[in-house]
């Protein structure tokens, strides 16, 4: 499938979870084309650039649907990224300013190099917390890839990697 034809399974929920929010459900498209969905997710990265990678890290919570079948096909482990308070000692942690308000992202200590995933690039603090904490965690971040951009940011780039999507809005 395209990533024109996986955006048209997307459905758009206006004033969720809030008046004014244009909201991308993917729901639709994870129940009806979920390999097409991890496949267009693999060949964001090259057969060269999968080599370099050891992991997928996922940041919660769809990250995790997307992240750990994507490092399972890959043969890759899988690494969560959490919200606070979900992962038993000893987590290294970082706080990081959502669009409204805050938050506290916490991962297991360890080392390898990394692709981070996450469904939706907004404002890219989350991806941008998420991709700091790893580092500090131990481990290298080698590619960032989402399911969708919403280009809210012009070009998402952390510490020279961009950030690379199947579905741009």
């Amino acid at each position: 499938m395209t990533a024109e034809e996986l955006k048209r399974a997307i459905a758009d929920v206006p004033d969720f979870p809030q008046p004014g929010i244009l909201f991308r459900d993917i729901s639709p498209l994870l129940r009806d084309h979920f390999e097409a969905t991890i496949g267009a997710l693999d060949s964001l990265l090259s057969a060269a650039e999968w080599q370099e990678i050891d992991a997928v890290a996922g940041i919660e919570s769809r990250g995790f649907i997307l992240g750990a079948p994507l490092a399972l096909a890959r043969r890759k482990g899988f690494v969560p990224v959490r919200k606070q308070g979900k992962l038993p000692p000893d987590v290294v942690n970082l706080a990081y300013d959502l669009e409204y308000g805050s938050g506290v992202l916490e991962m297991k200590p360890g080392s390898g190099r990394l692709l981070l995933v996450d469904d939706v690039l907004a404002t890219g603090g989350t991806l941008r917390a998420a991709a700091d904490l790893c580092v500090r965690a131990g481990y290298s971040v080698r590619a960032l890839g989402v399911l969708i951009d919403l280009h809210l940011v012009r070009e998402f780039v952390w510490q020279g990697l961009p950030g690379r999507a199947v579905i741009h809005y």
